[in-house]
Protein backbone atom coordinates (compact mmCIF):
# COMPACT_ATOMS: atom_id res chain seq x y z
CA UNK A 1 0.00 0.00 0.00
CA UNK A 2 1.45 3.40 -0.94
CA UNK A 3 2.50 5.13 2.36
CA UNK A 4 0.44 8.11 1.75
CA UNK A 5 -2.79 6.39 0.91
CA UNK A 6 -1.84 4.78 4.10
CA UNK A 7 -1.83 7.44 6.23
CA UNK A 8 -5.08 9.24 4.81
CA UNK A 9 -6.98 5.71 5.71
CA UNK A 10 -5.43 5.64 8.84
CA UNK A 11 -6.54 9.07 9.66
CA UNK A 12 -9.76 8.69 7.96
CA UNK A 13 -10.97 6.89 10.61
CA UNK A 14 -10.75 9.09 14.20
CA UNK A 15 -11.12 12.09 11.83
CA UNK A 16 -14.52 11.51 10.18
CA UNK A 17 -15.80 9.81 13.56
CA UNK A 18 -14.60 13.09 15.19
CA UNK A 19 -16.74 14.70 12.79
CA UNK A 20 -19.62 12.49 13.29
CA UNK A 21 -19.73 13.47 17.24
CA UNK A 22 -19.41 16.98 16.52
CA UNK A 23 -22.63 17.06 14.38
CA UNK A 24 -24.10 14.55 16.65
CA UNK A 25 -23.71 16.87 19.79
CA UNK A 26 -24.63 19.44 17.68
CA UNK A 27 -27.70 18.43 16.92
CA UNK A 28 -28.46 17.90 21.07
CA UNK A 29 -28.05 13.91 21.47
CA UNK A 30 -26.49 12.46 24.89
CA UNK A 31 -22.61 12.42 24.85
CA UNK A 32 -23.06 8.59 26.03
CA UNK A 33 -24.97 7.80 22.77
CA UNK A 34 -22.51 10.33 20.22
CA UNK A 35 -19.12 8.50 21.49
CA UNK A 36 -20.54 5.47 21.04
CA UNK A 37 -21.90 5.97 17.24
CA UNK A 38 -18.65 7.80 16.86
CA UNK A 39 -16.79 4.89 17.77
CA UNK A 40 -19.07 2.70 15.33
CA UNK A 41 -17.54 4.93 12.72
CA UNK A 42 -14.68 4.78 13.40
CA UNK A 43 -14.09 1.12 13.62
CA UNK A 44 -16.30 0.77 10.54
CA UNK A 45 -13.70 2.85 8.79
CA UNK A 46 -10.76 0.84 9.98
CA UNK A 47 -12.76 -2.56 9.00
CA UNK A 48 -14.00 -1.53 5.57
CA UNK A 49 -10.44 -0.41 5.26
CA UNK A 50 -8.66 -3.17 6.54
CA UNK A 51 -5.91 0.12 7.13
CA UNK A 52 -4.86 -1.52 10.51
CA UNK A 53 -5.35 -5.58 11.44
CA UNK A 54 -9.14 -6.35 12.17
CA UNK A 55 -7.65 -7.23 15.87
CA UNK A 56 -6.05 -4.26 16.22
CA UNK A 57 -9.27 -2.36 15.21
CA UNK A 58 -10.88 -4.70 17.85
CA UNK A 59 -9.31 -3.32 20.66
CA UNK A 60 -10.26 0.38 19.97
CA UNK A 61 -13.66 -0.14 22.65
CA UNK A 62 -11.75 -1.00 25.09
CA UNK A 63 -9.51 2.34 25.03
CA UNK A 64 -12.12 4.21 23.59
CA UNK A 65 -15.34 3.53 26.01
CA UNK A 66 -13.91 4.05 29.41
CA UNK A 67 -11.66 7.15 28.02
CA UNK A 68 -14.85 8.88 26.78
CA UNK A 69 -16.85 7.62 30.09
CA UNK A 70 -18.99 5.27 28.49
CA UNK A 71 -18.52 1.91 30.30
CA UNK A 72 -15.80 1.52 32.94
CA UNK A 73 -12.73 -0.55 31.78
CA UNK A 74 -13.95 -3.63 34.11
CA UNK A 75 -17.13 -3.61 31.85
CA UNK A 76 -15.54 -3.75 28.86
CA UNK A 77 -13.29 -5.63 29.68
CA UNK A 78 -15.85 -8.67 30.44
CA UNK A 79 -17.01 -8.76 26.99
CA UNK A 80 -13.93 -9.46 25.78
CA UNK A 81 -14.37 -12.90 27.43
CA UNK A 82 -17.42 -13.71 27.36
CA UNK A 83 -19.05 -17.23 27.22
CA UNK A 84 -19.47 -17.17 23.56
CA UNK A 85 -15.65 -16.86 22.63
CA UNK A 86 -15.00 -20.59 24.97
CA UNK A 87 -17.45 -22.03 21.90
CA UNK A 88 -15.49 -20.27 18.82
CA UNK A 89 -12.55 -22.01 20.87
CA UNK A 90 -13.76 -25.57 21.02
CA UNK A 91 -14.95 -25.72 18.03
CA UNK A 92 -11.42 -24.88 17.08
CA UNK A 93 -9.84 -27.46 19.04
CA UNK A 94 -12.07 -29.99 18.19
CA UNK A 95 -11.07 -28.64 14.38
CA UNK A 96 -7.54 -28.86 14.98
CA UNK A 97 -7.73 -32.52 16.45
CA UNK A 98 -9.59 -33.97 13.24
CA UNK A 99 -6.91 -32.42 10.87
CA UNK A 100 -4.24 -33.63 13.38
CA UNK A 101 -5.21 -36.72 12.85
CA UNK A 102 -6.39 -36.55 8.85
CA UNK A 103 -10.11 -37.34 10.00
CA UNK A 104 -11.08 -34.85 7.63
CA UNK A 105 -9.08 -36.39 4.47
CA UNK A 106 -10.35 -39.83 5.32
CA UNK A 107 -14.02 -38.19 4.99
CA UNK A 108 -13.24 -36.59 1.72
CA UNK A 109 -12.04 -39.43 -0.20
CA UNK A 110 -14.70 -41.43 1.37
CA UNK A 111 -17.68 -39.27 0.26
CA UNK A 112 -15.95 -38.28 -3.06
CA UNK A 113 -15.08 -42.03 -4.16
CA UNK A 114 -18.75 -42.96 -3.79
CA UNK A 115 -20.10 -40.18 -5.28
CA UNK A 116 -18.62 -41.25 -8.56
CA UNK A 117 -15.86 -40.38 -10.90
CA UNK A 118 -17.13 -36.99 -13.06
CA UNK A 119 -16.65 -33.61 -12.43
CA UNK A 120 -20.30 -33.30 -11.61
CA UNK A 121 -20.21 -36.10 -9.10
CA UNK A 122 -17.21 -34.81 -7.64
CA UNK A 123 -18.84 -31.35 -6.93
CA UNK A 124 -21.21 -33.05 -5.20
CA UNK A 125 -18.55 -34.98 -3.22
CA UNK A 126 -16.89 -31.49 -2.70
CA UNK A 127 -20.13 -29.81 -1.49
CA UNK A 128 -21.47 -32.70 0.84
CA UNK A 129 -18.25 -32.89 2.64
CA UNK A 130 -17.40 -29.10 3.01
CA UNK A 131 -21.20 -28.85 4.12
CA UNK A 132 -20.74 -31.32 6.73
CA UNK A 133 -18.16 -30.20 8.30
CA UNK A 134 -18.45 -26.39 7.97
CA UNK A 135 -21.85 -27.49 10.14
CA UNK A 136 -19.72 -28.22 13.39
CA UNK A 137 -16.24 -26.58 13.23
CA UNK A 138 -15.44 -23.11 11.81
CA UNK A 139 -15.63 -21.92 7.57
CA UNK A 140 -12.37 -20.79 7.63
CA UNK A 141 -10.89 -23.92 9.30
CA UNK A 142 -13.32 -25.76 7.27
CA UNK A 143 -11.92 -24.47 3.81
CA UNK A 144 -8.28 -24.93 5.41
CA UNK A 145 -8.99 -28.38 6.20
CA UNK A 146 -10.60 -29.03 2.08
CA UNK A 147 -8.22 -26.77 0.13
CA UNK A 148 -5.47 -29.42 0.05
CA UNK A 149 -7.92 -32.66 -0.98
CA UNK A 150 -9.59 -30.47 -3.34
CA UNK A 151 -6.44 -28.76 -5.17
CA UNK A 152 -4.81 -32.39 -5.16
CA UNK A 153 -7.32 -33.93 -6.99
CA UNK A 154 -7.73 -30.27 -9.64
CA UNK A 155 -3.94 -31.14 -10.21
CA UNK A 156 -4.03 -34.33 -10.81
CA UNK A 157 -2.96 -34.52 -14.65
CA UNK A 158 -5.28 -37.31 -15.67
CA UNK A 159 -8.73 -36.69 -14.17
CA UNK A 160 -9.81 -33.60 -16.30
CA UNK A 161 -10.17 -32.65 -20.36
CA UNK A 162 -7.26 -30.07 -20.30
CA UNK A 163 -9.35 -27.97 -22.01
CA UNK A 164 -12.30 -28.00 -19.40
CA UNK A 165 -9.71 -28.09 -16.44
CA UNK A 166 -9.83 -24.17 -16.12
CA UNK A 167 -13.44 -24.35 -15.69
CA UNK A 168 -13.79 -27.13 -13.51
CA UNK A 169 -11.03 -25.75 -11.02
CA UNK A 170 -12.83 -22.57 -10.88
CA UNK A 171 -16.45 -24.82 -10.44
CA UNK A 172 -14.60 -27.06 -7.94
CA UNK A 173 -12.80 -23.51 -5.94
CA UNK A 174 -15.89 -21.60 -5.53
CA UNK A 175 -17.84 -24.64 -4.37
CA UNK A 176 -15.68 -25.11 -1.85
CA UNK A 177 -15.59 -21.64 -0.53
CA UNK A 178 -19.79 -20.61 -1.02
CA UNK A 179 -20.32 -24.44 0.89
CA UNK A 180 -18.18 -23.61 3.77
CA UNK A 181 -20.21 -20.54 4.54
CA UNK A 182 -23.52 -22.09 3.39
CA UNK A 183 -22.42 -25.01 5.70
CA UNK A 184 -21.87 -22.82 8.58
CA UNK A 185 -25.60 -21.54 8.47
CA UNK A 186 -27.10 -24.62 9.53
CA UNK A 187 -26.04 -24.50 13.50
CA UNK A 188 -25.37 -22.36 16.00
CA UNK A 189 -21.35 -23.48 16.45
CA UNK A 190 -20.80 -23.29 12.34
CA UNK A 191 -19.64 -19.68 11.99
CA UNK A 192 -18.66 -17.21 14.74
CA UNK A 193 -21.57 -14.43 12.94
CA UNK A 194 -24.22 -17.50 14.85
CA UNK A 195 -22.39 -17.18 18.04
CA UNK A 196 -22.18 -13.87 18.21
CA UNK A 197 -25.97 -13.65 17.55
CA UNK A 198 -26.15 -16.38 20.80
CA UNK A 199 -23.76 -13.94 23.18
CA UNK A 200 -25.85 -11.04 22.36
CA UNK A 201 -28.84 -12.36 22.85
CA UNK A 202 -27.61 -13.91 26.37
CA UNK A 203 -26.97 -10.44 27.17
CA UNK A 204 -29.98 -8.57 26.18
CA UNK A 205 -32.75 -10.67 26.58
CA UNK A 206 -31.23 -13.28 29.71
CA UNK A 207 -32.91 -16.66 30.05
CA UNK A 208 -36.09 -14.87 28.00
CA UNK A 209 -34.74 -15.96 24.88
CA UNK A 210 -35.24 -19.58 23.18
CA UNK A 211 -32.61 -19.45 20.93
CA UNK A 212 -30.37 -22.74 21.70
CA UNK A 213 -28.34 -25.48 19.30
CA UNK A 214 -31.85 -27.17 18.58
CA UNK A 215 -34.07 -24.10 17.62
CA UNK A 216 -31.52 -22.67 15.47
CA UNK A 217 -30.63 -25.82 13.64
CA UNK A 218 -34.89 -25.95 12.87
CA UNK A 219 -34.74 -22.49 11.17
CA UNK A 220 -31.03 -22.54 9.45
CA UNK A 221 -30.50 -26.34 8.42
CA UNK A 222 -33.27 -26.40 6.12
CA UNK A 223 -32.01 -23.03 4.90
CA UNK A 224 -28.91 -24.39 5.01
CA UNK A 225 -30.07 -26.90 2.24
CA UNK A 226 -31.79 -24.90 0.07
CA UNK A 227 -28.70 -22.35 -0.23
CA UNK A 228 -26.52 -25.28 -1.01
CA UNK A 229 -29.13 -26.90 -4.06
CA UNK A 230 -29.04 -23.26 -5.23
CA UNK A 231 -25.50 -23.04 -5.25
CA UNK A 232 -24.80 -26.51 -6.95
CA UNK A 233 -27.62 -25.46 -9.74
CA UNK A 234 -25.47 -22.69 -10.28
CA UNK A 235 -22.15 -23.86 -10.18
CA UNK A 236 -22.99 -27.06 -12.70
CA UNK A 237 -24.30 -25.04 -15.04
CA UNK A 238 -21.66 -22.40 -15.09
CA UNK A 239 -18.61 -24.05 -14.88
CA UNK A 240 -19.60 -28.11 -16.04
CA UNK A 241 -20.29 -28.40 -19.60
CA UNK A 242 -21.85 -31.83 -20.90
CA UNK A 243 -18.68 -32.12 -23.51
CA UNK A 244 -16.33 -31.77 -20.28
CA UNK A 245 -18.30 -33.71 -17.73
CA UNK A 246 -16.62 -37.47 -18.73
CA UNK A 247 -15.87 -40.01 -16.44
CA UNK A 248 -12.09 -39.67 -15.40
CA UNK A 249 -9.26 -42.38 -13.74
CA UNK A 250 -10.71 -43.04 -10.41
CA UNK A 251 -7.29 -44.89 -9.44
CA UNK A 252 -6.13 -41.44 -8.04
CA UNK A 253 -8.43 -41.43 -5.19
CA UNK A 254 -8.97 -45.10 -4.32
CA UNK A 255 -4.85 -44.51 -4.09
CA UNK A 256 -4.81 -41.71 -1.85
CA UNK A 257 -7.89 -43.61 0.56
CA UNK A 258 -5.26 -46.57 0.74
CA UNK A 259 -2.76 -44.55 2.09
CA UNK A 260 -5.03 -43.84 4.94
CA UNK A 261 -5.53 -47.30 6.08
CA UNK A 262 -7.42 -48.56 8.44
CA UNK A 263 -8.74 -46.26 10.68
CA UNK A 264 -6.53 -45.51 13.84
CA UNK A 265 -7.05 -45.78 17.51
CA UNK A 266 -6.65 -42.09 17.49
CA UNK A 267 -8.70 -40.54 14.80
CA UNK A 268 -11.51 -43.46 16.43
CA UNK A 269 -11.16 -41.57 19.59
CA UNK A 270 -11.31 -37.90 17.85
CA UNK A 271 -14.52 -39.04 16.37
CA UNK A 272 -16.15 -40.66 18.88
CA UNK A 273 -15.21 -37.05 21.39
CA UNK A 274 -17.07 -35.07 18.06
CA UNK A 275 -19.96 -37.28 18.16
CA UNK A 276 -20.51 -37.34 21.82
CA UNK A 277 -19.98 -33.52 21.60
CA UNK A 278 -22.66 -32.92 18.68
CA UNK A 279 -25.14 -35.37 20.94
CA UNK A 280 -24.71 -33.20 24.21
CA UNK A 281 -25.23 -29.95 22.14
CA UNK A 282 -28.80 -31.50 20.62
CA UNK A 283 -30.28 -32.60 23.58
CA UNK A 284 -28.83 -30.24 26.39
CA UNK A 285 -32.50 -28.61 25.43
CA UNK A 286 -35.98 -29.57 26.22
CA UNK A 287 -37.05 -30.54 22.74
CA UNK A 288 -40.96 -29.47 22.07
CA UNK A 289 -43.00 -31.47 19.61
CA UNK A 290 -46.33 -29.66 20.30
CA UNK A 291 -47.99 -32.78 21.96
CA UNK A 292 -45.53 -33.87 23.91
CA UNK A 293 -42.14 -32.91 25.39
CA UNK A 294 -38.53 -34.62 25.51
CA UNK A 295 -36.93 -33.20 28.38
CA UNK A 296 -32.97 -32.35 27.85
CA UNK A 297 -30.68 -33.59 29.66
CA UNK A 298 -29.47 -30.60 31.81
CA UNK A 299 -33.41 -30.35 32.94
CA UNK A 300 -32.38 -32.78 35.34
CA UNK A 301 -29.73 -31.29 37.27
CA UNK A 302 -30.59 -28.16 39.59
CA UNK A 303 -27.33 -26.44 37.62
CA UNK A 304 -28.83 -27.40 34.15
CA UNK A 305 -29.23 -23.60 33.66
CA UNK A 306 -25.65 -23.00 33.78
CA UNK A 307 -24.44 -25.04 31.40
CA UNK A 308 -24.35 -23.95 27.87
CA UNK A 309 -23.27 -24.97 24.31
CA UNK A 310 -19.85 -23.07 25.61
CA UNK A 311 -19.42 -25.45 28.30
CA UNK A 312 -19.97 -29.03 26.38
CA UNK A 313 -17.36 -27.70 23.48
CA UNK A 314 -14.65 -26.68 26.26
CA UNK A 315 -15.02 -30.08 27.74
CA UNK A 316 -14.62 -31.61 24.48
CA UNK A 317 -11.03 -29.86 23.90
CA UNK A 318 -10.12 -30.45 27.81
CA UNK A 319 -10.79 -33.96 27.21
CA UNK A 320 -8.53 -34.41 23.64
CA UNK A 321 -5.87 -32.69 25.39
CA UNK A 322 -6.14 -35.46 28.60
CA UNK A 323 -7.25 -38.18 26.29
CA UNK A 324 -3.73 -40.23 25.46
CA UNK A 325 -2.63 -40.62 22.27
CA UNK A 326 -1.01 -44.28 21.23
CA UNK A 327 1.21 -42.35 18.47
CA UNK A 328 4.95 -42.17 19.53
CA UNK A 329 4.75 -38.37 18.67
CA UNK A 330 2.01 -37.30 20.76
CA UNK A 331 1.36 -37.62 24.45
CA UNK A 332 -2.43 -37.01 23.81
CA UNK A 333 -5.08 -36.37 21.47
CA UNK A 334 -4.25 -32.87 20.99
CA UNK A 335 -0.99 -31.03 22.70
CA UNK A 336 -0.81 -27.56 23.50
CA UNK A 337 1.61 -26.93 20.42
CA UNK A 338 -1.10 -27.90 18.18
CA UNK A 339 -3.28 -25.65 18.63
CA UNK A 340 -1.30 -22.16 18.73
CA UNK A 341 -2.96 -21.13 15.58
CA UNK A 342 -5.55 -20.34 17.11
CA UNK A 343 -7.02 -16.89 15.75
CA UNK A 344 -6.53 -14.70 18.50
CA UNK A 345 -7.72 -11.56 16.03
CA UNK A 346 -11.19 -13.71 15.72
CA UNK A 347 -11.05 -13.71 19.63
CA UNK A 348 -11.02 -9.82 20.17
CA UNK A 349 -13.15 -9.14 17.04
CA UNK A 350 -16.13 -11.02 19.04
CA UNK A 351 -14.92 -9.28 22.12
CA UNK A 352 -15.55 -5.98 20.17
CA UNK A 353 -18.58 -7.13 19.13
CA UNK A 354 -19.59 -7.78 22.61
CA UNK A 355 -18.18 -4.33 23.72
CA UNK A 356 -20.01 -1.92 21.10
CA UNK A 357 -23.22 -3.98 21.68
CA UNK A 358 -23.07 -3.69 25.25
CA UNK A 359 -21.93 0.30 25.04
CA UNK A 360 -25.37 0.81 22.86
CA UNK A 361 -27.28 -0.42 25.43
CA UNK A 362 -25.58 1.09 28.70
CA UNK A 363 -25.69 4.60 26.48
CA UNK A 364 -29.53 4.30 25.08
CA UNK A 365 -28.20 4.46 21.30
CA UNK A 366 -30.06 1.37 20.42
CA UNK A 367 -33.26 2.23 21.73
CA UNK A 368 -33.03 5.95 20.23
CA UNK A 369 -32.10 4.28 16.72
CA UNK A 370 -35.02 2.19 16.82
CA UNK A 371 -37.19 5.01 17.98
CA UNK A 372 -35.98 6.75 14.77
CA UNK A 373 -37.05 3.98 12.37
CA UNK A 374 -40.78 3.81 14.24
CA UNK A 375 -42.39 6.06 11.09
CA UNK A 376 -42.06 2.23 9.31
CA UNK A 377 -44.27 0.11 11.37
CA UNK A 378 -46.86 0.18 9.23
CA UNK A 379 -44.71 -1.82 7.02
CA UNK A 380 -44.93 -5.63 6.61
CA UNK A 381 -42.37 -7.65 8.52
CA UNK A 382 -41.24 -9.30 5.03
CA UNK A 383 -39.70 -5.58 3.92
CA UNK A 384 -38.35 -5.24 6.69
CA UNK A 385 -36.25 -8.74 6.61
CA UNK A 386 -36.00 -8.14 2.83
CA UNK A 387 -34.14 -4.31 3.25
CA UNK A 388 -32.15 -5.55 6.77
CA UNK A 389 -30.72 -8.97 4.29
CA UNK A 390 -29.81 -6.48 1.40
CA UNK A 391 -27.95 -4.41 4.00
CA UNK A 392 -26.31 -6.99 5.53
CA UNK A 393 -25.38 -8.50 2.67
CA UNK A 394 -23.67 -5.32 0.83
CA UNK A 395 -21.63 -4.50 4.26
CA UNK A 396 -20.46 -8.03 4.31
CA UNK A 397 -19.11 -7.60 0.98
CA UNK A 398 -16.40 -5.15 2.30
CA UNK A 399 -16.20 -4.67 6.27
CA UNK A 400 -15.84 -8.89 7.78
CA UNK A 401 -18.95 -10.80 8.23
CA UNK A 402 -18.32 -10.37 11.91
CA UNK A 403 -17.91 -6.97 11.81
CA UNK A 404 -20.93 -6.10 10.10
CA UNK A 405 -23.24 -7.96 12.05
CA UNK A 406 -22.03 -6.44 15.41
CA UNK A 407 -22.74 -3.43 13.91
CA UNK A 408 -26.40 -4.61 13.16
CA UNK A 409 -27.73 -6.17 16.23
CA UNK A 410 -27.60 -3.76 18.56
CA UNK A 411 -29.36 -1.48 16.35
CA UNK A 412 -32.20 -4.74 15.28
CA UNK A 413 -33.14 -5.24 18.95
CA UNK A 414 -35.32 -2.24 20.27
CA UNK A 415 -36.74 -1.99 16.79
CA UNK A 416 -38.32 -5.34 16.76
CA UNK A 417 -39.82 -4.16 20.17
CA UNK A 418 -40.80 -1.04 18.74
CA UNK A 419 -42.33 -3.12 16.07
CA UNK A 420 -44.06 -5.46 18.09
CA UNK A 421 -42.69 -8.68 16.36
CA UNK A 422 -40.23 -10.88 18.26
CA UNK A 423 -36.64 -9.72 18.20
CA UNK A 424 -35.12 -13.00 16.63
CA UNK A 425 -37.58 -12.03 13.37
CA UNK A 426 -35.03 -9.44 12.84
CA UNK A 427 -32.08 -10.81 14.23
CA UNK A 428 -31.71 -14.03 12.59
CA UNK A 429 -32.62 -13.11 9.39
CA UNK A 430 -29.58 -10.27 9.90
CA UNK A 431 -26.85 -13.02 11.04
CA UNK A 432 -27.44 -15.43 7.94
CA UNK A 433 -26.99 -12.54 5.98
CA UNK A 434 -23.95 -11.81 7.31
CA UNK A 435 -22.64 -15.22 5.84
CA UNK A 436 -23.70 -13.71 2.72
CA UNK A 437 -20.62 -12.16 1.08
CA UNK A 438 -19.85 -14.13 -1.88
CA UNK A 439 -18.71 -11.45 -4.07
CA UNK A 440 -15.59 -10.18 -2.92
CA UNK A 441 -12.29 -12.01 -2.39
CA UNK A 442 -11.61 -10.22 1.16
CA UNK A 443 -15.54 -10.63 2.16
CA UNK A 444 -14.78 -13.96 3.78
CA UNK A 445 -11.49 -15.82 4.98
CA UNK A 446 -13.02 -18.59 2.77
CA UNK A 447 -13.37 -16.57 -0.28
CA UNK A 448 -9.43 -15.14 0.56
CA UNK A 449 -8.11 -18.36 0.99
CA UNK A 450 -9.62 -19.89 -2.25
CA UNK A 451 -8.55 -16.73 -4.04
CA UNK A 452 -5.72 -17.49 -2.92
CA UNK A 453 -4.70 -20.36 -5.06
CA UNK A 454 -4.43 -18.21 -7.77
CA UNK A 455 -6.88 -20.55 -9.54
CA UNK A 456 -10.12 -18.41 -9.16
CA UNK A 457 -10.91 -15.07 -11.53
CA UNK A 458 -11.82 -12.07 -9.52
CA UNK A 459 -14.67 -11.59 -12.47
CA UNK A 460 -15.31 -15.60 -11.90
CA UNK A 461 -16.04 -15.26 -8.09
CA UNK A 462 -17.56 -11.72 -8.54
CA UNK A 463 -20.18 -12.79 -11.10
CA UNK A 464 -21.40 -16.17 -9.75
CA UNK A 465 -21.20 -14.81 -5.69
CA UNK A 466 -23.56 -11.49 -7.08
CA UNK A 467 -26.15 -14.42 -8.48
CA UNK A 468 -25.35 -16.33 -5.39
CA UNK A 469 -26.14 -13.00 -3.32
CA UNK A 470 -29.27 -12.22 -5.00
CA UNK A 471 -30.98 -16.01 -4.58
CA UNK A 472 -29.59 -15.95 -1.05
CA UNK A 473 -31.45 -12.51 -0.45
CA UNK A 474 -34.80 -13.25 -1.55
CA UNK A 475 -34.80 -17.16 -0.73
CA UNK A 476 -33.66 -15.83 2.80
CA UNK A 477 -37.33 -12.83 2.87
CA UNK A 478 -39.17 -15.74 1.59
CA UNK A 479 -38.13 -18.71 4.19
CA UNK A 480 -38.42 -16.49 6.73
CA UNK A 481 -41.73 -15.04 5.78
CA UNK A 482 -43.34 -18.83 5.54
CA UNK A 483 -41.06 -19.75 8.78
CA UNK A 484 -42.93 -17.60 10.68
CA UNK A 485 -46.04 -18.08 9.24
CA UNK A 486 -45.77 -21.95 9.88
CA UNK A 487 -44.59 -22.15 13.07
Amino acid sequence: MDIAAHRIKLIAGPLIAAIAYAMMRHSGLEHGMTATAALSVWMAIWWMTEVVDLGVTSLLPFVVLPALGVMDANAVAQQYMEQTIFLFMGGFFLAFAMEKWNLHERFAYTIIQRTGFTPTRVLVGIMVTTFFISMWISNTATTLMMITAVLAIIRHEHLFDPKARQAIATGFLLALTYTASIGGLATIVGTPTNMILIGFADKAFGNTHDLNFLSWFRFGFPFALLMGLSLFIIIRYRYFKSSHNQPFDSAFIREQQDKLGFMRYEEKAVLTIFVITVLLWFTRSSIDFGSFTLNGWSTYFAFGKMIKDSTIAIGAAVLLFLWPARDAKSESLLNWSDVTKLPFRVILLFGSGFAIAAAYQESGLATFLAKKLEHFAGMPVWVFTLGIALLVTVLSEFASNVASIQLMLPILAPLAVSLHVPPMTLMIPATIAASFGFMMPVATAPNTIVYGTGMVPVKEMMRTGLLLNIIGILLLTLYTYLFEKLA
